[in-house]
């Protein structure tokens, strides 16, 4: 049997060598990281209905749900940039865009989310289908994929007044941050115009 004293020193050593990885990964974790957000698009100006708007938190599968930026180079994996991040986790991100691109209008009386403003008269459901990188392999040009779906609800009854699906690529010519965030936002310039339009003109 091995002297207590060696022992105990061993495992003391063994925990200390634990406590540094862990450590590690922590500072790791709290390294700042390069931030960036998006510009939200306005649809047309119009006259202005006094219809209260709610939109609610988009749903996102996990891999989206997160500030940081993906990126998946087949259908089954996932990866992240390294240097990168997204202002804030991306349904939320994708949330304001989407209030303040339909604010934009001015065609309607308030937008806003469902924890402030007055009692909706209409809500519009979001889901996040696809907010990603998709690299080709042996290609230093990278697509650049959003697809978002939304749906619209009248309060009152819960009534289904319609919904609509929203996608857009574009190609970024590399993976360096600098390139690939402006083809996000190049591929959000005609959607969040075209999801501001169907709205206002629906509600």
């Amino acid at each position: 049997m091995m002297p207590l004293p060696r022992r105990a020193l061993m495992i003391g050593l063994a925990a200390s060598c634990s406590g540094c990885t862990t450590l590690g990964a922590f500072a790791g974790a709290s390294r700042a990281l390069p931030t960036y957000e998006l510009a939200p698009v306005p649809g047309r100006t119009g006259a202005r209905r006094q219809v209260t708007l709610v939109v609610a938190r988009p749903e996102a599968p996990a891999a989206i749900a997160t500030d940081r930026i993906l990126v998946k180079p087949d259908p089954l994996s996932v990866a992240y940039l390294p240097d990168a991040r997204w202002s804030e986790e991306v349904p939320m991100l994708v949330q304001s865009l989407v209030i303040r691109s339909i604010a934009g209008t001015g065609r309607l009386g308030h937008v806003g989310t469902a924890e402030s403003g007055p009692v909706p008269d209409v809500a519009l459901l979001l889901r996040i289908d696809a907010f990603q990188a998709e690299p080709i392999p042996d290609q230093a040009a990278i697509p650049v994929r959003v697809a978002l779906s939304g749906s619209l609800i009248r309060d009152r009854d819960q009534r289904f007044l319609g919904s609509r699906d929203f996608t857009g690529t574009v190609v970024a010519a590399s993976e360096s941050p600098d390139l690939l965030i402006p083809a996000f936002q190049q591929a959000l310039d005609p959607i969040l115009p075209a999801l501001a339009d169907w709205v206002a003109g629906t509600v």
